[in-house]
């Protein structure tokens, strides 16, 4: 299969907590590309304001220039990630989907790396690549002011294997096989960790995974970020993710309680502030 000749679409999400110049910056970086999508399937989660939806209007409208079919569905109420992904994921009409967030930036080669790693290893269902992180500026498309990187193992070995102590794959980075996805589930609403789930759901169904060693998004990062990485909900959310990892026996007992005593100490017992230096040093470079 020549990839390079293949349809795919891209599936993105917006609610009204988003910044219009910052989502119109993510929408041009994933029509600015080398190998442009065939489909932008936009979700609206729930309504927005005024200035989205200009950028919504506009950016339909540079996506028909360049022969982008634009496709936006529209939420009543705001129903969070898992749900507004399966909806979007639903509504794409092509085998292979880019995931996207609203205030991140693709770099204008990322799907042409994807589709060719594709076309090399067409049994991979998942293929996804590294992120950098940076703290936004008035400038939305200046990534000078980085954080730090989010380096992934790039096997699909590796990548199990890290699977069992946090989240193996970048979920803004990934394009996916939706025969696969679907075969899994699909996207399922689970708090915070719909992608950690699904790639759970994907690795018991014997699906393979890959990663690019290469930035493919970067991501803006904040204080708000680290604060939803924290709290009670949050940890009993991972931890249902480990009880599942050990009843499918990804995981050994000695794993899980691990798992469960970091997720802990991380999650519940530290400040946002203290979070985000441990999770720099566990998981960035």
């Amino acid at each position: 299969m020549d990839m390079m000749e293949t349809k795919f679409s891209v599936s993105i999400c917006v609610y009204d907590g988003n910044r219009a110049e910052e989502f119109n910056a993510a929408m041009l970086s994933i029509i600015d590309q080398t190998r442009i999508p065939t489909e932008i399937v936009l979700v609206v989660d729930g309504p927005i304001n005024n200035g989205l939806e200009a950028v919504v209007e506009e950016t339909k409208g540079k996506a028909e220039e360049h022969g982008i079919e634009f496709k936006t569905i529209r939420l009543e109420k705001n129903l969070g990630h898992g749900e507004a992904r399966r909806r979007g994921l639903e509504a794409c009409e092509h085998p292979f989907v880019a995931i996207m967030d609203a205030d991140d930036l693709s770099v204008h080669d990322r799907f042409e790396k994807q589709l060719k790693f594709l076309e090399k290893n067409p049994d991979v269902a998942v293929v996804g690549g590294y992120i950098t992180e940076f703290v936004s500026s008035t400038n939305p498309t200046d990534i000078s002011n980085s954080a730090g990187k989010r380096i992934v193992p790039l096997e699909d070995a590796d990548i199990k294997q890290y699977m069992k102590k946090r989240c193996p794959m970048n979920q803004v980075t990934v394009v996916l096989k939706k025969a696969d996805v679907e075969e899994c589930g699909g996207y399922i609403d689970w708090y915070c960790e719909e992608d950690y789930y699904l790639w759970i759901r994907m690795a018991i169904a014997g699906k393979k995974f890959g990663n690019i060693p290469e930035t493919l998004v970067n991501v803006r990062v904040g204080k708000e970020m680290y604060r939803r990485r924290g709290g009670w909900k949050y940890f009993r959310s991972e931890a249902k993710l480990q009880r599942l990892m050990l009843s499918n026996g990804i995981i050994t007992l000695v794993r899980y309680v691990v798992n469960l005593f970091e997720r802990f100490a991380i999650q519940v017992m530290m400040p946002a502030a203290v979070r985000s230096v441990v999770f720099s040093i566990l998981a960035r470079k």
